[in-house]
């Protein structure tokens, strides 16, 4: 549903400037690195002829900053005038680092009592700068108990004149009843459009929720210089607002979550935001929400100074697959049929890319309507038709057949089938069911629920158009049960269905993405369902777009590797599986093992961070980090020398950030 103001039309006349670079004077003053979340940057002192040189230069080490789990930290730091600027520990403290050497300059810590030690999301992935160009610099971070805090970048004192002494409270003005602590909360930063600190939020999972009602993630933007709130933008749109009449059986009143639970991406040029919107409450049955729910699951762009929509497109109608935007859009400029094009690219969890022109909301290429299987769990509505994007391809594999089967060896393959006939398969946007009815366990959801892509997202090159995107590729078993309302009056829960399949009422999104052995393989003998590569990297040129290459992401885990029913059998295709964070710089690709998301045995996880020619695809060169990357890799130059700094961690080892640069 793609919806634009008159006001669109005005810039219609505006001429295409100049590709985006990324960050300018070798910094990287935004967590994507430029607002638009491009990743990229025109660095290019470590390249193709010397990669193969780089070591660690420095390490910071966070395990005297609080109890935290060590594979939890998701953050990329800032670097602006040679500091780093990034959170550690359980209360998100707020860490200042001398970029050249590591050592820490200045710590903030905010004590927030019960309130922040009960919270939505654990997850942190960092900060927020702005910046006057007179002096007045400023560090923003959302706090685990979802309080805006302003702090002078010099030396972390509270600004005094921003909020209450330095401090907002953002639990107030949802126009719902006072919010409990651990309620809502963010675990992606804020982000600066010029002059409005804009806030999203992050609610708690919503695979087996206790209600039907839940807190509503509105997004709002705040004056960076006062903290005042100058407006509110309400995802779940009330009477008279836009789209309210696509919350059907007034369950505008209650639903909650729709919070903007990824990192959120900017034209400065412009003054607009782009906000990635998430599902609202009931993760796998939405019968409490009849309609399409207009703005969940939408991208939505919004002029940063005033909140009014300026256009908006929902990805998925009525979404039951827990499918929400997890990744940050991605602005660029690209060149299409000889047109200029001032674009903003989508990548989903379901595995698409979605390009639309981010000043109109006109698709780049045509996305269709098409008709979707329908639900027959009792009370549920789903929609009769999904959005398809004609191009580009998808980036992963959709829906489940027995040709998406392991098929390592034959014997491999035989049994998976056995397994997979105990299940509901079918293409995208099969619904799920009741579990064990029909002689089926449960639905086949293959990207799973967590994804093919999620909040590492891609990265762009700026100056060819080259989008660069992580994915894995995992079938889970998904089912509802009917809930117990003594716990709940959802009506209908993620559950267990027979068969062995896994039960979906376990954290889902972002915490399920950092918790690696938080999910059941139901594949034959402990290997995956589906048939690899089980994680992967995908180019694709968004001036055409046309896939590049698409590579393997590292090796098969040892657990696959040392299977004795692989013995002999070739595994250099199969990937680990997990999603790659990725860095793009003038030169190459970089990218890591990444998070491990599904496979279950100990040390299934990776710790190998690699160059990658960006052309081609070929491997460059790898080395092992001291535990897994669990942030997005950032880059910048500081006393002459180019630094790439990745956050690493994994379950008993300290999380750690890691500097690289040349001898």
């Amino acid at each position: 549903m793609n919806l634009r103001t008159s006001h669109s039309i005005l810039f219609l006349a505006l001429a295409i400037a100049p590709a985006q670079q990324g960050m300018r004077n070798g910094e990287w003053r935004f967590y994507g690195g430029d607002a638009g979340t491009t990743k990229y940057s025109s660095l290019d002192q470590i390249n193709e002829t010397n990669v193969k040189e780089l070591k660690t230069a420095w390490v910071w080490k966070s395990q005297n900053f609080g109890r935290r789990p060590d594979f939890n930290w998701e953050v990329t730091p800032l670097m602006i005038g040679g500091v780093l600027y990034f959170t550690a520990g359980t209360r998100r403290d707020v860490v200042a680092v001398d970029a050249a050497t590591g050592e820490t300059l200045w710590m903030y810590r905010l004590d927030e009592g019960p309130r922040g030690a009960v919270v939505a999301r654990t997850v942190n992935r960092g900060l927020a700068y702005w910046s006057d160009g007179k002096g007045d610099d400023r560090i923003l971070l959302i706090s685990p108990g979802y309080q805006l805090i302003a702090l002078n970048a010099k030396n972390g004192t509270p600004v005094a004149g921003f909020g209450n002494s330095g401090l907002i409270d953002l639990t107030e003005g949802l126009d719902r009843e006072v919010v409990k602590p651990g309620k809502i909360g963010a675990s992606s930063p804020a982000i600066v459009v010029r002059d409005t600190v804009v806030v999203g939020a992050a609610l708690l999972a919503g695979t087996a929720p206790p209600t039907k009602e839940n807190v509503p993630g509105y997004i709002r933007g705040f004056d960076v210089r006062t903290g005042k709130r100058l407006w509110t933008f309400h995802t779940i749109p009330r009477p008279g607002e836009f789209g309210h009449e696509t919350w059907e059986n007034d369950s505008w009143k209650f639903t909650g979550n729709t919070g903007a639970w990824a990192p959120l991406s900017g034209d400065e040029e412009l003054g607009y935001v782009y906000i990635p919107v998430e599902m609202p409450t009931g993760d796998f049955y939405g019968g409490n929400r009849p309609g399409s729910n207009v703005f969940s699951d939408s991208l939505v762009c919004l002029d940063a100074r005033t909140g009014k929509r300026i256009w908006h497109f929902q990805l998925v109608h009525h979404d039951i697959w827990d499918w929400d935007i997890a990744a940050p859009p991605i602005l660029v400029d690209i060149t299409v049929n000889s047109k200029k094009i001032k674009a903003v690219a989508q990548v989903t969890k379901q595995a698409f890319t979605y390009v639309f022109d981010r000043v109109t909301g006109q698709p780049v290429w045509p996305i269709e309507e098409r008709a979707v299987p329908q639900s027959d769990v009792p009370g549920e509505m789903t929609s009769p038709t999904q959005p398809f994007p004609t191009k580009p391809a998808a980036f992963d594999r959709q829906g489940t057949s027995l040709d998406d089967l392991i098929d390592l060896t034959p014997a491999l393959h035989a049994e998976a089938v056995k397994i997979a006939l105990q299940y509901k398969m079918g293409p995208l946007y099969t619904p799920p069911i009741v579990a064990d009815t029909n002689g089926k366990a449960a639905m086949l959801l293959l990207p799973a629920h967590v994804g093919g892509a999620n909040w590492p997202g891609g990265a762009v090159d700026a100056e060819t158009g080259v989008l660069y995107v992580s994915s894995v590729t995992n079938a889970e078993a998904l089912a509802v049960i009917k809930a117990d309302p003594k716990r709940s009056d959802m009506g209908y829960v993620g559950g267990r269905g027979g068969g062995g399949g896994r039960s979906t009422a376990t954290p889902s999104d972002e915490d399920q993405s950092v918790r690696p052995a938080a999910r059941t393989n139901i594949g034959p003998q402990g290997l995956p369902l589906a048939k690899p590569p089980w994680g992967r990297i995908t180019a694709i040129d968004l001036n055409t777009g046309d896939h590049l290459w698409m590579i393997a992401n590292g090796e098969a885990p040892d657990y696959v590797k040392n299977h004795p029913a692989l013995k002999g059998v070739d595994l250099s295709n199969t990937g680990r599986p997990s999603r790659s964070p990725l860095l793009v710089t003038k030169t190459l690709l970089f990218g890591a093992d990444g998070n491990n998301l599904f496979a279950s045995p100990a040390g299934a996880g990776g710790t190998t961070f690699r160059a990658i020619q960006k052309k081609t695809g070929k491997v460059i060169h790898e080395m092992a980090l001291p535990a897994m990357a669990t942030g997005v890799p950032m880059t910048y130059m500081a006393g002459g020398r180019q630094f790439i700094v990745v956050a690493v961690g994994a379950a008993g080892y300290p999380a750690e950030l890691v500097a690289l640069a040349l001898p």
